[in-house]
């Protein structure tokens, strides 16, 4: 096969430092990084989607506990605190009680449901990086 001395070589491509080596090889960097850079982003929001089914699940749990410690209490201690004071006020703190400690629950897995825990941080960290690199470059 000859050799075309009309048609550049990549290698002469990318010892150009001329601006139109620069964009020849921008050109065959950057499908790469793009590439790399969607691996990253569906990596990051696979994990993210994980985040969210544990804290859903905490969540749901939460408030099954919180329903379950609700009608548990209010039988149990209701009979036990009726004998020391009124029944209206023996349901009332029981059910204060469970309602309380199911909120904390709920609460605690709204928490780890927050967007900017969910955010693909390394994604849009190496994307700032890439485009500073790439202004470097061209400039």
């Amino acid at each position: 096969m000859a050799i075309n001395p009309d048609i550049p070589s990549a290698n002469a491509a990318e010892a150009d430092p001329s601006l139109l080596g620069l964009v020849r090889q921008l050109a065959h960097e950057v499908p790469a990084l793009i590439g790399e850079e969607l691996a990253l982003a569906k990596a990051e929001i696979r994990d993210s989607i994980q985040t969210a089914k544990a804290a859903a699940a905490a969540l749901a749990g939460g408030m099954v506990v919180m329903l379950a410690g609700l009608v548990i209490l209010l039988m149990a201690a209701v009979y036990g605190l009726a004998l020391v004071v009124p029944a209206w006020l023996a349901a009332l703190i029981v059910g204060s009680v469970a309602m309380v400690v199911g909120f904390v629950m709920v609460q605690s897995g709204k928490k780890q449901l927050e967007p900017s825990l969910l955010t693909p941080e390394r994604t849009m960290n190496s994307l700032h990086k890439d485009k500073d690199a790439i202004q470097r470059k061209v400039s």
